[in-house]
């Protein structure tokens, strides 16, 4: 964890928290490497840093197959899209909106370059970012289906958790002088 070590490093005081989550999430728990890498690098697209991204990006590469970070960001642009999208349904509470057809191409979700229970998981982790309840409740189903654990879920989030509370940490440097 190189570029990540090396980013944790400029946050200030009050991100001290953040900074010890990031480096403790990143390791080992009950989650493969794929799947934590996964989860942290969409979750870092989702949250819109790129000083972030490109770290975990970086030293995902050390850790996991061109494949997982490909998935990582096909699930972060698709939970871009979905999460708008299906978040508007849900808010509206108007059955005749949930009626209409999506008509939006979701194709990766059938076929992703990896395997779908994890590509879900990165979806579920970037639902969660995006506060969108009813794409968080259809990938925990698929996840959970899929063979993966309410441990291994929640782990996911608390990476999703911390890699969105890094951009604030990295967004604060800049007031530190304030």
């Amino acid at each position: 964890m190189i570029a990540v070590d090396a980013l944790r490093e400029t946050f200030t005081e009050p991100a001290r928290d953040i900074k010890l989550n990031l480096q403790s999430v990143l390791q080992n728990n009950t989650l493969n490497a794929s799947q934590r890498w996964g989860v942290a690098v969409a979750s870092a697209i989702a949250s819109r840093n790129v000083e972030l991204v490109t770290a975990l990006i970086a030293d995902a590469r050390a850790e996991v197959p061109e494949a997982v970070i490909d998935d990582a960001k096909a699930a972060a642009v698709l939970m871009g899209m979905n999460n708008v999208y299906y978040r508007f349904r849900h808010m509206i509470h108007k059955p005749s909106y949930s009626e209409k057809p999506p008509r939006l191409r979701m194709n990766r979700l059938a076929k992703p370059s990896t395997n779908r229970t994890d590509f879900e998981l990165y979806c579920l982790a970037v639902s969660a970012i995006h506060a969108c309840e009813m794409c968080v409740g259809a990938h925990e189903k698929v996840v959970l289906e899929g063979g993966l654990t309410e441990e291994q879920v929640h782990d996911a989030v608390r990476i999703a958790a911390t890699v969105h509370a890094a951009v604030y940490a990295l967004e604060i440097r800049a007031y530190s002088a304030a």
